[in-house]
């Protein structure tokens, strides 16, 4: 076992359920427990931790040669799942698995099995024909697998989620071999038709479409903003991070731009939960958190370059790609680098299934290190 990685991930764990304490405790709790918002949803985050560990030591355990073949069916699953979401589920496009009402967003199923899906094809479709091992082949074989889901997620308004899928596909095509005269020249294509993007698909796929980012410059180019305005969350979520000094003003702090609610109390816990932590914690706080995640992949890396095989390669790439566009876009949005989106920081913030799929991940990047010497295999 790879302790360092157990230790990490752990130690962010916990730190997100006084992050969520504290965070959360603006929220009413209806279930008649008398206790209030920020211990009840800690406590939420506590058992979700005490689930991802059996799910965690069980990927971590179980040769991931043979969890792999689970990434097409898992991914042909997650698409289902959101097509089903998007015509049945809740506003925010979440399942209730029925019987135990927990509720659950399938694009966050979809990714971790996209992430798989992309590892078992890159490496296995070559044995059925050399043809299928062509640059071209795996550049369409990613194209298609991350561009389905990403245009659905996109669809359904939720640009965050969707972004998502642009770093893992980055990172697979880097990872996958891909020669760099592929690379440029598709970076160039991207560049071209980013503008059609932006104007015209994009405002047709969704009613949002661009008007995040619109506010996002506005935002900056104004400065102050009032009440009434569509960009007061991000003016004073980047406030109350750039009010917060060295020491910050101490957990649960009173008298605070969160404890006044001008941090949105309904999202602090898992959407904002950073701009909670800097204010309360200040900059060694967000430093330590910054340094904790910079641990975690780094090791991650490690694993991979000890990887036996193409696909535990492309798995661990996959799930730095996406852990670090999670961390981004999350602090980015607190810091006003990114526009506002409605994404979670993994481990720390409150997110559900989401904290049982990260788990997940890195329990297959565990494995990856447990079963790095059984065998090579030669691409």
């Amino acid at each position: 076992m790879n302790w360092v990685l157990v230790f990490t991930m752990y130690a962010l764990l916990i730190f997100g359920v006084f992050a969520i304490e504290s965070a959360a405790r603006h929220l009413p709790v209806l279930d008649g427990s008398g206790m209030g918002g920020g211990e009840y949803y800690a406590g939420l985050h506590k058992k979700w931790m005490l689930l991802g560990t059996i799910v965690y030591f069980a990927a971590a355990l179980i040769d991931y040669r043979w969890v792999r073949w689970l990434g097409v069916p898992m991914y042909i699953m997650g698409i289902s799942l959101m097509v089903h979401a998007m015509n049945f589920g809740d506003e925010n496009h979440r399942i209730t698995i029925p019987g135990i009402g927990i509720k659950f967003q399938p694009t966050q199923v979809a990714i971790a099995a996209g992430i798989i899906a992309i590892a078992t094809l890159s490496q296995d479709l070559v044995k059925v024909h050399r043809l299928l091992g062509a640059p071209m082949v795996r550049v369409a074989i990613i194209g298609i697998l991350t561009g389905v889901p990403f245009f659905m997620v996109v669809k359904i308004g939720d640009m965050g989620s969707a972004l998502v899928w642009v770093p893992v596909a980055v990172v697979a095509l880097l990872v996958g071999g891909i020669p760099w005269r592929y690379l440029t020249f598709m970076l160039a294509l991207v560049i071209g038709i980013l503008p059609i993007t932006y104007f015209i698909l994009l405002p047709s796929l969704s009613e949002r479409g661009t008007q995040r980012i619109e506010s996002y410059l506005e935002t900056i180019e104004n400065g102050y903003v009032t009440k009434t305005d569509e960009n007061w969350a991000a003016y004073w979520v980047s406030t109350a991070v750039g009010k917060a000094g060295w020491k910050g003003g101490g957990w649960g702090a009173t008298n605070s731009l969160h404890d006044k609610r001008y941090i949105p109390w309904k999202t602090a816990h898992n959407d904002f939960i950073f701009a909670v932590i800097a204010e309360e914690q200040g900059f060694r706080g967000g430093l330590v958190l910054i340094s904790g995640f910079a641990l975690l992949l780094i090791q991650c890396l490690f694993i991979a370059f000890y990887s036996r095989d193409m696909a535990g390669r492309l798995i661990v790439g996959g799930v730095v790609g996406l852990f670090f566009a999670h961390m981004f876009e999350n602090i980015g949005m607190c810091i006003l680098l990114t526009p506002i989106t409605g994404i979670p920081l993994p481990l720390v913030s409150y997110s559900g299934t989401f904290v049982l799929i990260c788990m997940f991940l890195l329990g297959l990047v565990q494995s990856i290190w447990v079963h790095r010497s059984k065998y090579i295999e030669v691409d």
